[in-house]
């Protein structure tokens, strides 16, 4: 008994170790003086959402969690508030993967809520699949989503400016390339999910910096971030014989929620990074993406493509006619 006592004890002590030695968390921050801004936090049910919701209404920001599951939203909500005090703290229902359900909580929440100070447009897949709209799961999910709610919501943050968004992106972007002529259709291959996944994020990165250039001189400032590696839920859907070999790194090497969390919350709240509207972010600083993250033709070319694709502009390049769930 006592070998096996501390047999165990060391194999805890190199757990730790490993854990905490090798992996490499920004460390968390007090809360912001958060007190009359309003954010949107799109995934905010769960993961790094949560985490980065609970920060922000710790803070004392009236807080909105936009996510697909009302079960989950509202009892997130209920927690949020329970244990940060914080009332301000509220589900409405958003389904990224529907550009419906986007229009939908866009026209509801400018409808209910007068002020919007920082979009965090944080949710995020990695499954395949199709949308009801057409388009890939993840592609949608990931970026268009993500796009046209940000396009929505825009004139209601340039008129509450100085204001934020923040656009979770990932490292994976490294392995991205955008195919303009088949985007939004999940790349062909074995890998077709992985890629397709990489594409999107490849796709975030560019659409901050695009935002960036757009939005000079109107105090609305935007950034993409790497929030690390994270054992988070986006990796529910990996294949069943791969989890026995990825769980345990995910629990020695990755970081948990609220520490994935904190290079979105510095974006979002820390001053001073105005200079900074477009640039990538890893680790709480900018740091310089992957080439093709920084073609700015490439950039533009992606919007005028997502403005297409999410009906923004018709095909000739003129805006298109509201949609009706926008007028309500």
């Amino acid at each position: 008994m006592g070998w096996a006592l501390l047999g165990a004890g060391l194999l805890l002590a190199l757990y730790t170790l490993l854990r905490h030695g090798l992996r490499r968390a920004p460390p968390p921050r007090a809360p912001p003086a958060l007190r009359g801004r309003t954010a949107i936090v799109t995934g905010g049910s769960g993961g790094i959402g949560a985490a980065t919701a609970l920060e922000l209404a710790r803070g004392g920001a009236r807080v909105v969690l936009a996510a697909r599951s009302a079960s989950r939203g509202e009892a997130a909500a209920r927690r949020i508030r329970t244990e940060t005090g914080n009332e301000e703290v509220r589900f409405m229902q958003l389904d990224l993967a529907s550009l419906r359900s986007v229009r939908a909580f866009a026209s509801t929440f400018l409808r209910q809520e007068p002020h919007l100070h920082l979009l965090i447009n944080n949710a995020g897949v990695s499954a395949g699949g199709t949308t009801e709209d057409g388009f890939s799961l993840p592609f949608q999910v990931n970026h268009l989503g993500h796009f046209l709610l940000t396009q929505l919501l825009l004139e209601r943050l340039q008129s509450c400016a100085p204001s934020r968004v923040v656009i979770v992106a990932s490292r994976a972007h490294c392995a991205g390339r955008l195919r303009l002529d088949t985007l939004g259709r999940a790349p062909p291959g074995l890998l077709s999910t992985f890629q397709d996944y990489c594409d999107s994020k490849l796709a975030n990165v560019l659409h901050a910096r695009e935002l960036a250039t757009r939005l000079q001189g109107t105090q609305v400032t935007c950034y993409a971030v790497h929030p690390g590696f994270v054992n988070t839920e986006l990796f529910r859907h990996m294949p069943l014989w791969l989890k026995p070999l990825f769980q345990p790194l995910a629990w020695l090497f990755f970081l948990d929620a609220s520490e994935g969390a904190q290079t979105s919350l510095h974006c979002a709240t820390h001053h001073g990074l105005e200079r900074f509207s477009g640039r990538y972010f890893a680790n709480c600083r900018p740091q310089e993406p992957w080439p093709a993250a920084r073609d700015d033709r490439l950039a533009q070319a992606l919007w005028e493509a997502s403005e297409r694709l999410v009906g923004l502009v018709g095909p000739g390049g003129s805006p298109s006619p509201a949609p009706a769930t926008v007028l309500q």
